[in-house]
């Protein structure tokens, strides 16, 4: 290494150590301190690379870094975490993010974040984060699952302005379905078929609906007269007091179906629902949805989503 190159390594080194040092001293600080030293080690590689215009052919420069932090200071310098460093700096730089945001967030965590363009796709994630504590697998999860551009715009809309999201904000569309890698006609499935997989995925898909929802039976039976007739499923949504109505549909979907989950609706409330509880909603999930129907429908109660096979 030529002389600049050697004091920028040690100061890059100075920075990393310091780190370490931190997180024994107080756990407490652990996070912040550790992003500081980052964020400063970081803007060190760049600077050594000729700045951020040159910061991605510095390659050799990270390998030569990655090999003396090794030797001098053991594992955790590879030269895939000395790439995330730089390109932390510039991501952050770039989407004018403070450090702020990712207090309580681990490095592991940013390192999944990298990947995502959008501000505000990234600061849903950070949220949730914070509120369900997700750890660094299920974050790689939610990202791969598109779980924020699977988000309504009015809900996306609600979380720019910081305002409260209600129960249907939380439905996701498409709601992802796991087939289990079975050998099926993805064009061609039958209901039952289809409300066979959801009960063998039951967390993840009630949890593609939102929070607080619950499960309580398939196939519920209710007497309509003298008929019977079956809700493909019903739930019930802790956090919004409430019923809910699901039925599946492997078709568009038709003014039929709602008016027939409106029957249903209206049987829980009338039969089920009791005085402290919030009026049923309705949820119908079909292959293909018709924004004509639910645009023109009386009842506010009642979502329309789609499914996608996975």
């Amino acid at each position: 290494m030529n002389e600049f190159e050697e004091n920028i390594y040690n100061e890059i080194k100075n920075e990393l150590v310091q780190s370490v040092i931190d997180k024994k001293i107080d756990t407490y600080f652990t996070n912040r301190n550790e992003l500081a030293h980052y964020y400063n080690a970081r803007k060190m590689i760049v600077n050594a690379q000729g700045g951020e215009e040159k910061a991605k052919y510095g390659n050799k420069l990270i390998k030569k870094f990655s090999e003396r932090l090794t030797n001098e200071l053991g594992k955790g310098y590879s030269i895939t975490t000395l790439k995330y460093m730089r390109q932390f700096y510039l991501f952050q730089k770039g989407q004018q993010l403070a450090d702020q945001s990712f207090l309580n967030i681990s490095w592991s965590h940013i390192q999944q974040l990298l990947s995502i363009e959008n501000i505000d796709e990234i600061e849903y994630y950070i949220n949730q984060i914070h509120q369900n504590h997700w750890g660094r697998n299920l974050l790689r999860e939610k990202i791969k699952s598109r779980e924020y551009q699977r988000l309504s715009d009015n809900a996306k809309n609600k979380l720019i302005k910081k305002e409260e999201l209600d129960i249907y904000d939380g439905i996701k569309n498409p709601i992802l379905i796991n087939t289990f890698d079975s050998n099926i006609d993805k064009e061609n499935i039958e209901e039952k078929v289809l409300k066979s997989f959801i009960l063998k995925d039951l967390d993840n898909f009630l949890k593609q609906l939102g929070d607080g929802f619950a499960y309580m039976d398939s196939e519920y039976k209710i007497m309509i007269g003298n008929k019977p007739n079956y809700i493909d499923l019903l739930l019930c949504n802790l956090k919004y007091n409430c019923y809910v109505v699901v039925e599946l549909k492997v078709t568009e979907s038709k003014k039929d179906h709602l008016g027939q989950i409106q029957v249903y609706m209206n049987y829980i409330d009338k039969h089920l629902k009791n005085i402290n509880q919030n009026k049923t909603i309705g949820i119908i999930v079909c292959k293909k949805d018709d924004k004509y129907l639910i645009l023109y429908s009386s009842d506010e109660r009642i979502k329309i989503t789609t499914y996608e096979l996975v």
